[in-house]
C-alpha cells in the first residue's frame, strides 16, 4: 500500500504546502488534492471517511445479492474529502467476479477519470453526443448516466448529482449490467447505524492500483 499521498491523476508523488506554495503540488499537473493512502476496509474506515466527507460516499444499498463492500479511498486534505471512490465486489451472472467502483468528485480533481482509463481530469463532451444510457437513483432521484467511450477492458458510466461528478466504473465490460437492474445508491454519510450492517470483503485490487 502507498504510505504517502499521491496525485488522484497519475498516481505520482506530491509535495506538501509550505513556503512556496499554499496548496498540494504534483510535478505534472500542478494543483491538486491529494489522494490519501487505502486503508484495510471494514465499517469502522467507512464511517471515517463519510464523517471527514464534503462530497458523497456512494454506494449500492442494499447491495446486490452476495456483494460486499471492498475498500474506499478518498483525495482530500483536513479540510476532508473532496473526491471520495467506493468499491464493492460480488458475483456475476456471466460467472466470475464483478467489481464496482463509484466515483464521487468534484469537478477538475480526476479520480473517476483515473479509474475509468482516460485521459483527464474530466470527460469532456460526452453528455452532448447522445442520449443518456442508463439511470441510477441516487439521493432520492433519477441521475441520468452515459457510457463513456475507450474505457479499454472495463464499462464506465458517468453523470452528475448534485452539481457532483458521479463515476460508476465495472470490471469485466459485462458487469455494466448493474446499470440496468435499478441500482440504488446511498449516501454513507446519511446511513447511520446502518452501516454496521454492510459486509465486507478483501481490499480491491482496484483501489491498490490508483
Amino acid at each position: 500500500m502507498k504510505a504517502e499521498p499521491s496525485c488522484p491523476r497519475c498516481g505520482g508523488r506530491v509535495r506538501a504546502p509550505g513556503l512556496l506554495s499554499a496548496t498540494w503540488q504534483c510535478d505534472l499537473h500542478g494543483d491538486v488534492q491529494p489522494l490519501q493512502p487505502v486503508q484495510p476496509p471494514s465499517t469502522k474506515e467507512l464511517a471515517a471517511a463519510a464523517a471527514n466527507s464534503q462530497v458523497p460516499i456512494w454506494m449500492p444499498w442494499p447491495l446486490p445479492a452476495s456483494w460486499e463492500f471492498t475498500g474506499v479511498a478518498y483525495a482530500g486534505d483536513d479540510a476532508g474529502a473532496r473526491a471520495t471512490a467506493v468499491a464493492c465486489a460480488g458475483p456475476s451472472p456471466f460467472g466470475g467476479m464483478g467489481e464496482l467502483v463509484l466515483v464521487a468528485e468534484e469537478m477538475g480533481i480526476g479520480l473517476g477519470a483515473r479509474f475509468a482509463g482516460i485521459e483527464g481530469p474530466d470527460p469532456g463532451e460526452i453528455f452532448e453526443q447522445t442520449a443518456a444510457h442508463a439511470k441510477l437513483y441516487a439521493a432520492g432521484r433519477f441521475t441520468s448516466m452515459w457510457c463513456v467511450p475507450n474505457t479499454r477492458g472495463r464499462a464506465a458510466f458517468l453523470g452528475e448529482a448534485g452539481g457532483l461528478w458521479l463515476w460508476a466504473v465495472l470490471w469485466p465490460q459485462d458487469a455494466a449490467h448493474l446499470m440496468y437492474d435499478d441500482l440504488v445508491l446511498t449516501d454513507m454519510r446519511d446511513a447511520g447505524s446502518e452501516i454496521d450492517l454492510i459486509p465486507v470483503g478483501g481490499l480491491s485490487a482496484r483501489l491498490l492500483e490508483i
